[in-house]
């Protein structure tokens, strides 16, 4: 599975090296493309479940998957698994998307380091993700 190794390497850590770990990750993470935030439709690209202002633009383009999103710098965690995902998950193939549990919060031990509220943001995210390369695919 695409996540394996991260999912040992976040439950070796401790708590405050795996929100470390989120915020080294954020630093890393890919502005839109000019263009994209002033799309008519950029509603629709919001992810409402999260209270940080999520978008999120989904592909899987000949097969592999491309993540473009928008998160608001102020927002360094989300922000973080964001480009934790992209990182993961550009290039992937549809099929490795759907293989990602449900549960992967849990699995990479941040449900211990984050509330609940953003647990549930961020599980909403991944939700979007995989429903979002899902439609794209063919």
């Amino acid at each position: 599975m695409l996540f394996d190794s991260l999912i040992a390497r976040f439950r070796a850590a401790d708590r405050n090296t795996r929100l470390e770990t989120l915020l080294d990750y954020s630093r890393k993470f890919r502005d839109l493309p000019a263009g994209l935030p002033a799309t008519s439709d950029r509603e629709v690209h919001r992810v409402t479940e999260c209270q940080t202002p999520v978008f999120l633009w989904i592909g899987a383009a000949n097969g592999a998957v491309t993540i473009q999103a928008e998160v608001p710098r102020e927002s360094p965690t989300v922000r973080g698994f964001v480009a934790l995902l992209q990182h993961q998950l550009t290039g992937a193939t549809p099929a490795d998307v759907a293989e990602i549990p449900d549960d992967l919060l849990d699995r990479l031990a941040l449900t211990e380091t984050l509330g609940m509220t953003r647990t549930q943001g961020l599980t909403a995210i991944l939700g979007r993700v995989k429903r979002g390369v899902a439609a794209a695919s063919p």
